[in-house]
């Protein structure tokens, strides 16, 4: 399983949000892309990056940052994008810059025709991110909640052609407080694709439980705040996931 260390972007440099709070930021590199080697002589596999203003802005903000990072790692190391991905030409132009993966996460639930055309335009390239509460999905930077159950929409988008779905329990994210695995679990288990965890990763003990999980289908875990304050080492974290995935 792997451990994906997450650079949230605001204003060029590499922050936290508390609870998706753009008032709520906590600075901890002024070089995303030196953070983002860091990552990678700790024994990084693959990188998770987030445009914060674009997504509150609805468009690509921080995409000077985006390809620093992009070629301080290479070719092979794959990176994930999200925030402000809102049109086709957007997807585009990320994808020639070598990220990876792009996140669809607000447009995917407001337009899903959106998401229907750009897993057809760029096939294993697209993956979704649904952020939810109890089981349903919130939107717009976690700050509306809609009535869409979860799993009933991940199962769409699967249908859609989506690589992969990362999903976040927003009471958890950024607040250090462990995994929702239950949630993570049923959403795994309802799916053909894989899953990403994300949010709410604080210590090794988050990691075993994630790992003894796997074979249910959840491929990694985004953690953020938990490696930047140093509750989590991430070196140790990846190590021991891929000594628990051989076990």
């Amino acid at each position: 399983m792997l451990i994906i260390p997450a650079i949230d972007l605001k204003d060029g440099h590499c922050v936290r949000l508390k609870q998706g709070l753009m008032e709520e930021a906590t600075v901890f590199s002024e070089d995303p892309a030196e953070m983002a080697r860091h990552w990678l002589a700790q024994g990084a596999r693959r990188l998770h990056l987030v445009d914060l203003n674009g997504a509150f802005a609805g468009k690509p903000v921080n995409e000077g940052a985006i390809k620093a990072i992009v070629d301080a790692v290479g070719e092979d190391v794959p990176v994930q994008l999200g925030g402000g991905i809102r049109d086709l030409d957007t997807i585009a132009r990320y994808l020639d810059d070598g990220i990876r993966y792009v996140i669809i996460g607000t447009a995917a639930v407001k337009t899903p025709g959106f998401l229907h055309d750009a897993c057809n335009a760029f096939p294993g390239h697209i993956i979704v991110g649904l952020d939810a509460k109890e089981g349903k999905v919130a939107v717009e930077g976690w700050s509306k909640m809609t009535h869409h159950d979860v799993i009933d929409l991940a199962r769409k988008f699967q249908d859609y052609g989506v690589e992969g779905v990362i999903y976040t329990d927003i009471g958890r994210d950024g607040m250090l407080s462990g995994v929702n695995i239950e949630a993570t679990v049923k959403l795994a288990q309802a799916l053909t694709i894989p899953v990403i965890a994300s949010g709410g990763i604080t210590n090794l003990d988050d990691v075993r439980n994630l790992c003894a999980a796997e074979k249910e289908g959840i491929m990694g875990a985004i953690t953020g705040r938990a490696i930047y304050e140093g509750t989590l080492d991430f070196a140790a974290a990846q190590k021991l996931s891929d000594e628990l995935s051989e076990a």
